[in-house]
Formats: C-alpha cells, sequence, structure tokens
C-alpha cells in the first residue's frame, strides 16, 4: 500500500515506520503497541483483502482466510446470529491475523518465525509460515491437543514444549532476543485485533445490526478487534451505535473479571476450554474498557457449562471447540445476571473447530 502506517506507543509517545521496523511491544517502555493508518470504506473482492482500504497491510499470499458464512438460529427467544470462523483454513478465527502478521514478516525480509499458543495461534502461524517459505517454532503447553501439535508438525514447524501456557509465554519472550526472529506475539501483535475488524465489516455486509456480541476471552484480542471494528463503522457513520459487549472467561482463568468486579475464589474448573487460559493479557485495561464503554458484562463459565455448550451447538451442526461452546452458557448467564433482559439479536463468533480434538468432543457431548 502507498499510504502512510506507523506504529506508535500510547502510553510513551514511541513511533516508528510499520513497513521497516517490527517490535512486538514497545522498546521504550515494554507497552502494547498499536498502529496508525487513514481508512476508507471502500469494500471489492472476498476475504480480508475486500478491506484493504481498512487494512495498513494487504493479505500477499492468501489462501482463502476470510468470508466465512453466518448461520442464524433462534435460541430462547433471541435471535443468534452464528458467524462460522471455524471454517477458516486452519481451523480457527486466527488465520485472520496470521495472514496479515506473516504478510508482514514476509515484506520485512524475515526468515525465521516463533510464536508461543495454546494450539490454535500456533497452527495458524505454521500454516502461513509453511505457504511463505519461512521456518516456524512454536511453543505451545504440553497438554494441548495431540491434533493441532499433529498439524503444526504436518506445516513443517518445530514444537517447544512448555508445561503451561504461562510458562510458554515465557519461554518465547527469551527466544524474542534474538533479532533475526519475528516474534508475532499475538497477544501483543495490533495486527491481530485489526484483523479481526474484519469480522465486524463481513456481518455489517452481511445484514447484522444487532444489539449485543458475545465472545470468549482470552487475550482478549477478538474482543478488542470487533469492538474496534464497530466504532470504525459508527465512525464512518455506517452504523448507528455499537452494541453491548458479553464477554465470557472461566473460573480457571478470569483477570479480566477480576479487573472489572474484583477478586473472587470460585471453585470448579473451566480448563476444558484451553483458549481462554490466559492469566496475564497484556491489553488488559483496554479489553476491560470494552465492557464499560458498551455498558456490557464478564460472566464465567466452567467444565460443565462448556459441555452443556457444546451438546446445544452440536445439534445446530456446528463442530466447535470447547473454547466456542463456552458463548451459549455466557449468554444466559448473561441474561440472568447483568439484567440484559432487553436482547433480541446477538453476534456469536464460532472461534475454532472440534474436528482438531475429535476425540475429546466425542467423549464430552457423551457424557
Amino acid at each position: 500500500m502507498s499510504r502512510e502506517v506507523n506504529g506508535f506507543c500510547k502510553k510513551c509517545g514511541f513511533k516508528y515506520d510499520f513497513f521497516k521496523n517490527y517490535y512486538y511491544r514497545c522498546p521504550k517502555c515494554g507497552s502494547p503497541l498499536d498502529i496508525r493508518y487513514d481508512r476508507s470504506w471502500n469494500p471489492e473482492g472476498r476475504g480480508l483483502n475486500r478491506y484493504s482500504s481498512m487494512l495498513p497491510i494487504s493479505v500477499l499470499k492468501s489462501v482463502g482466510e476470510g468470508s466465512t458464512p453466518i448461520v442464524v438460529r433462534e435460541y430462547n427467544g433471541l435471535k443468534l446470529w452464528f458467524k462460522l470462523e471455524y471454517l477458516n483454513p486452519s481451523g480457527s478465527f486466527k488465520d485472520r491475523g496470521s495472514s496479515l502478521a506473516l504478510s508482514h514478516a514476509y515484506k520485512l525480509g524475515y526468515k525465521r518465525i516463533m510464536e508461543d499458543s495454546s494450539g490454535n495461534t500456533g497452527l495458524s502461524v505454521s500454516l502461513y509460515s509453511y505457504i511463505y517459505g519461512l521456518s516456524a517454532t512454536i511453543v505451545i503447553p504440553k497438554y494441548a491437543p495431540s491434533g493441532k501439535k499433529d498439524l503444526i508438525r504436518l506445516f513443517g514447524a518445530s514444537i517447544v514444549e512448555a508445561p503451561t501456557r504461562t510458562d510458554a509465554a515465557r519461554i518465547a519472550l527469551e527466544m524474542a532476543k534474538n533479532s533475526t526472529i519475528y516474534y508475532v506475539a499475538h497477544t501483543w501483535n495490533p495486527l491481530y485485533p485489526i484483523a479481526y475488524k474484519t469480522i465486524v465489516y463481513e456481518v455489517f455486509e452481511q445484514g447484522f445490526h444487532g444489539d449485543a456480541v458475545v465472545v470468549p476471552i482470552g487475550s482478549g484480542g477478538l474482543a478488542l478487534g470487533l469492538y474496534w471494528g464497530f466504532r470504525d463503522l459508527y465512525e464512518l457513520g455506517l452504523i448507528d451505535n455499537i452494541p453491548l459487549f458479553i464477554g465470557v472467561q472461566g473460573v480457571s482463568s478470569k483477570p479480566v473479571y477480576e479487573r472489572l468486579y474484583g477478586v473472587v475464589n470460585i471453585q470448579g474448573s473451566s480448563e476444558l476450554a484451553d483458549g481462554i487460559l490466559v492469566r496475564e493479557p497484556p491489553r488488559l485495561e483496554e479489553i476491560a474498557a470494552i465492557f464499560k464503554e458498551t455498558k456490557g458484562c464478564i460472566v464465567l463459565i466452567d467444565n460443565s457449562d462448556i459441555i452443556y455448550g457444546l451438546k446445544k451447538l452440536i445439534g445446530y451442526g456446528f463442530i466447535v471447540e470447547p473454547t466456542s461452546a463456552s458463548v451459549i452458557r455466557g449468554i444466559e448467564k448473561a441474561i440472568e445476571f447483568c439484567s440484559l433482559n432487553n436482547l433480541k439479536e446477538v453476534l456469536v463468533p464460532l472461534t475454532g473447530s472440534g474436528l482438531k480434538m475429535l476425540d475429546l468432543l466425542v467423549k464430552l457431548i457423551k457424557l
């Protein structure tokens, strides 16, 4: 693209040329970075590049990410707009972010890629690294589903196993000190939430004008990207208001919930939903602000809620992973505990495919 694109830090004011340098976080103060660029609404084509006028960089080598379908279903008096993000090439919404991040890495001339992940981002980064002919290393918790690890290896990436998701991030940070490696850092990298804005652009063109969005919260990038996307449409005068946001976190890891409502001690486990086991999201303050600004709320779920959601969604024909299934009870709890009784139409992104962990899925649904 010919227009000017600059990276910057909101906290300390650091600036850099996006097409000449890469930092996964601010080199001066350590805060998350953002990207400033001009935007215009001129959709043309398909996939993420349909919205290239709204993005800082185009996808250089597409494998069909984006343009996912919408299926509308009635549920307990609500109209749910299911956005089938699990139909992206590697089976999750993360392909939107990886398609931009790996385009950026390739454009800057990097040959080596590294990422830490609970599974889906690692697989997505492996896929796009393979497409670009880049060498990838993925740091992943040892308990990650074997199906995801097998697919990562299938795309030629090396795997480094860590005891926990937090350990995976710590190991990756050490490896990232090597300046020849492009550390994707999806929990930090602004290209991921920027890419997720395209989900909103698509659902707008697909006819969604509802009053709420429900989203699982791990690192919070999806919620942030969806919020940014609706904000773009609002600022461009294409919509009249930004829908309220319902966030879903697990009882095992609830940093955004506790940032908003205080520390709570709740019994139980939500570790079936490995995608939301993020204890220290880098953009915590930004994510928490979304729920205040939209007058939404965050609810907590446990393993029984996840199994409940899986069974409901399989009844609709949606084969999704446990993290995706958290949203069903999330909607019900939001109505019950957050006094959101006036909801009519809700956007429900189904984020990851269950086919990567089918053995576990079958066992859970049979319970």
